[in-house]
Order: structure tokens, then sequence, then C-alpha cells
């Protein structure tokens, strides 16, 4: 509750200790000045934001390639925004040489996080990791995805519903790529069982270890 001012004139200001995310405010009354009229006015400040957006048509996706220079061995953080009235299609797609992968897939309104190692004659047991979050997604509602990856931890995030994983030791085997693409995957994948939609819908704000995607594409 914030108390207003007592005379026609002065300001009241508030500054909230901690920032708000929020598709709509609601203002409700709870007492009138009993020596005045009743009214009420309030201005609202947000705070600087960056959008960058791009929109994917269903047959296109953008491919960054990493800086080897710049890759961290040890740490990977990626993310992103997405909209979309498909229930189906790739978000994210990084592939090896083997057949190992990581893909992230929105089927039938759900989000999953695939990390899979494809070659089966070195890991027998065909490890693989497959979490699902979220529901209804497909809403044309902007929802946030974040990927977070330190050593053999692996935190998996959608609208703020965290899945955390170990990931086994094989894992630590993956053998990706310097290339990353967003929205779909370029060519057919090397182990041959990639064969899904591409994603067709709008991103915001793309962001591999701190670099801004969408920017670096505008910028060729």
């Amino acid at each position: 509750a914030f108390s207003g001012n007592t005379n026609a004139d002065s300001v009241v200001y508030y500054k909230l200790q901690h920032s708000i995310k929020a598709r709509f405010l609601r203002f409700v009354p709870l007492d009138w000045n009993p020596n005045g009229r009743i009214g009420m006015r309030i201005e609202v400040y947000g705070c600087t934001y960056r959008s960058e957006v791009v929109g994917f048509d269903g047959k296109s996706c953008l491919i960054y390639t990493l800086n080897k220079k710049l890759i961290n061995a040890l740490k990977d953080v990626i993310s992103l925004k997405f909209k979309t009235m498909q229930s189906d299609g790739i978000l994210l797609h990084r592939e090896g040489q083997n057949g190992d992968h990581i893909t992230m897939e929105l089927t039938k309104g759900k989000l999953s996080l695939l990390i899979n190692l494809g070659d089966t004659k070195t890991h027998p047991s065909n490890a693989q990791i497959n979490i699902t979050l979220g529901s209804l997604l497909d809403d044309q509602h902007w929802h946030s995805v974040l990927i977070e990856h330190f050593n053999n931890q692996v935190n998996f995030t959608v609208d703020k519903h965290t899945h955390h994983f170990h990931e086994k030791g094989e894992f630590s085997y993956l053998d990706l790529d310097y290339e990353l693409s967003f929205g779909g995957i370029p060519v057919p994948g090397k182990s041959g069982t990639l064969s899904h939609r591409n994603f067709h819908g709008c991103f915001e704000n793309i962001y591999y270890n701190g670099v801004n995607i969408i920017d670096l594409a505008r910028r060729h």
C-alpha cells in the first residue's frame, strides 16, 4: 500500500526496491482523503529495456559461428524469449561430428531440451537427457528461456520454472561444432535422425554468453 499526497499539488514518489515484470498493473484505492475530493492520478516509470526482435517463417534459421577464443569449456549460458502460434518447431540446435547434439524443441506446445550422445559404439548406453517444461507455449505470448551449463550441472528454465540436473560422466565427452543455429536445422542432421519442423514465430533478445546474436545478425 502507498500513501498519497494530502494537498492538491505535492507529489509523493516511491521507488520499488525490486524490479517487477508484468503485462498489466491494477491500482485499487483503499481510502480517500477525508478533506478532499475523490480522485487519483498515477504515473509509472519503467526500467531501461533493450528489445531486439527477429522473425522466422518456418523455412529460415539464424546461424552463429562461435569465436573459438571466447569459448569457455566450463560455462555456457543461452537466453532468449519467443512467441509463436505453432505448437512445434526447433528453437535451438548444436551438433557434433559424431552425431552428438543439443536441441531445444517445441513439441505440442511444450518445450523440450535434448542432450544426446550420438555415437553408440563409443557410448553403448546411448546416453540421453530429455527434459520437458511448460505447456500451451504456442499462445502468441512472450515466453522466456534460460539454459545454464556449468561443468556437469545444467539449469533449464522456462518462464521462471527451473529444472536442475547433473549430466552423467559420459556427457563430458560431448564433441560439438563451433556452430549454433536458432530457429531450425540448416542441413539434415549428421546423425540422420533429426527431421523436425523449423520454428515459425518471433525471437527476442537472443544471448549466448553475453553476446547479442540478433544485433550481430543486423550488423552482418
